[in-house]
């Protein structure tokens, strides 16, 4: 192994080195998204069934500033508490998803220019065999299945949170129908659509 990272050149190691970065933040984006929005579908759906049961809705829970003041004038107030709840939720999904792209390309990018390298070197020396090229574009396609395996689990980590951000938001619109519909009767509250 150690002969093997040895031979390989700077541009290679520069995008090993940044694969290495985006395997790194892709980790850390997903277990701090995971456990961040697992937790506010928790509540969300917790303040669901206090809200279906005729309760107040939990203190954690996005409507419990609007429900407890008295507040709810139209139905886009509660749309925009659920739109500001769906874009906290999905920060670091969009860099999950450049990585997902880009990571593939980067280790092509490293490849190529190995073998390139590699050609450059061997075109002087005459005839090459199998023997001498074989070792060289082995080398070199480390780049490109370091970028694969980074890009696998950033697309799949992508999909995993937005899924998640789905049902966060599935929650939202469902409260949302709930509240309307427990006020509609409401002589207190007095909803206005626009």
């Amino acid at each position: 192994m150690s002969d093997f990272l040895s031979d390989i050149g700077p541009i290679t190691w520069l995008v090993l080195v940044w694969l290495s970065v985006y395997f790194i933040i892709n980790i850390w984006i997903f277990i701090w998204r995971f456990l961040k929005i697992s937790d506010n579908v928790s509540i969300e759906r917790d303040a669901l069934e206090l809200i279906a049961n005729s309760h107040t809705p939990m203190l954690k829970s996005i409507f419990y500033k609007i429900l407890t003041s008295n507040k709810i004038s139209s139905i886009d107030l509660l749309n925009a508490y659920k739109i500001e709840a769906i874009k906290k939720a999905s920060i670091g999904l969009s860099m999950l998803s450049i990585i997902s792209s880009t990571a593939p390309f980067i280790g092509l990018f490293g490849t190529v220019v190995e073998i390139l390298e590699a050609f450059y070197h061997l075109g002087g020396e005459g005839k090459v065999s199998f023997d001498i090229i074989a070792p060289i574009i082995s080398k070199a396609l480390i780049a490109t299945a370091f970028g694969i395996l980074t890009a696998i689990p950033a697309y799949s980590f992508y999909i995993i949170l937005r899924r998640k951000v789905y049902e966060l938001g599935a929650y939202l619109d469902m409260q949302i129908n709930f509240i309307l519909n427990s006020n509609k009767d409401d002589s207190k509250i007095k909803l206005t659509q626009s």
